[in-house]
């Protein structure tokens, strides 16, 4: 009898075999200097994000680098299907990756998909140009990027993102495709202008960021940023940098705009966040060092809400890294004070836990299921220790590339 344990090496890392390309001609099919891999599979391969059945297993996923028009194929070896003699069958690798993607946008065919090449040439950015900006790699060499701004109205740009956002599933955790038959949505795109081998200029797709305006009463919205994905080939070139600020300054000129929030962002994402509100913050007169050293105060968040409309929660954080910058920490009462302000934010959910059960207990609850899940004070301090010295930590990143 067949087992499939007697075939243990043919169950292959999908990191390692699954391999990217954005091609911009005919050439970088063969080209595989331009290859990047998935950060993660566990949402098209299961949580052990492997692939069964094959030797010397390549997945080749192509998008021509503008339209990105999707090809899916493989290679390899030998399969297991004709070493176990049909008792064993490998994992349909190619039906896997393309029953994520959109109906009617993968190609199964290399030649079909070289045919969208030539055709990709004629691509241009949908929406209205929000602003350009250069960036030098440091060889002497410009590169031009440009962020548009687009909507549901366009129905040909909503299915050029139903391929867009495919790339969600292998480089952000916990990803999923927005709903992109509601208006509420707004998209922001980043493209690379460049010129082809015949001095034609043409354009590549970047990075994308979705804004959900969520309705404030009575005639407002409140734009959340949700999902911000900078394909990696153009990662580490301020890509993400100028999509916030130009969602920024997209929403700071609108009166109906109370302030913007972000959508559980990732910790790197964060602190790209709160180094940008840092930057902006530190010029307005209410985070003057002076003001920063007494406290944060109401004056901040109207200011920073009016002015470049940043939301309450993100003030008392912006506040928090600049006091930092302008504390000495080897002032022991100045940095005393800090450490105390910002271990009193740190410990109010606990408090009110106490005052919670506090209540409960002179309503005649039964609270000694609830005080067993809260720490005992000892602990308690030594948890608020870690989370401030955690919190610093992350805020002196922060400042390092302020300072930069």
């Amino acid at each position: 009898m067949t087992r499939i344990h007697d075939y243990e090496d043919l169950v292959l890392d999908a990191l390692e075999v699954v391999e990217f390309k954005l091609i911009r001609d005919r050439k970088d099919v063969e080209n595989d200097a331009i290859v990047f891999h998935p950060a993660m599979a566990h949402q098209i391969f299961g949580e052990s994000e492997s692939i069964f059945g094959y030797q010397d297993l390549k997945v080749h996923i192509y998008y021509t680098a503008g339209p990105l028009h999707i090809y899916v194929g493989t290679e390899h070896t030998s399969k297991v299907d004709e070493l176990s003699g049909g008792d064993i069958k490998a994992d349909d690798v190619v039906g896997i990756v393309a029953e994520k993607l959109p109906a009617g946008c993968c190609f199964l065919n290399i030649d079909e998909f070289l045919k969208t090449i030539d055709r990709a040439e004629k691509f241009q950015p949908f929406g209205e140009k929000l602003t350009e900006y250069k960036h030098s790699d440091g060889d002497g060499k410009e590169r031009l990027f440009e962020i548009y701004h687009c909507t549901y109205k366009s129905a040909a740009f909503l299915k050029f993102f139903a391929r867009l956002q495919t790339f969600v599933l292998w480089f952000v955790d916990a990803a999923s495709y927005i709903d992109v038959d509601d208006p509420q949505w707004h998209y922001f795109v980043c493209y690379e202008k460049y010129t082809n081998d015949n001095a034609e200029p043409q354009y590549a797709t970047v990075a994308y960021t979705t804004v959900y305006e969520y309705y404030a009463y009575p005639q407002n919205v409140r734009p959340r940023i949700s999902q911000m994905l900078v394909l990696p080939p153009f990662q580490k070139r301020g890509v993400g940098t100028h999509l916030i600020e130009t969602i920024y300054k997209f929403y700071q000129a609108q009166k109906t705009v109370i302030d913007i929030t972000v959508e559980d962002p990732s910790d790197e994402f964060q602190r790209l966040r709160n180094c940008i509100d840092a930057r902006l913050c530190k010029d307005l007169k209410s985070f003057s060092k002076e003001q920063l050293l007494k406290g944060f105060s109401k004056e901040m968040i109207t200011e920073a809400r009016e002015t470049l409309k940043i939301n309450p929660r993100q003030c008392r954080k912006i506040y928090e890294i600049l006091r930092l910058m302008h504390t000495n920490i080897y002032n022991e009462e100045e940095y005393k004070d800090y450490r105390l302000d910002i271990k009193k934010r740190l410990n109010a959910v606990y408090h009110k836990q106490l005052d919670d059960i506090k209540k409960m207990e002179k309503a005649k609850f039964d609270t000694e299921w609830l005080r067993a899940r809260i720490p005992i004070l000892t602990l308690r301090m030594e948890q608020l220790q870690e989370e401030f010295e955690a919190v610093v930590s992350d805020y002196k990143r922060v400042i390092e590339k302020l300072n930069a």
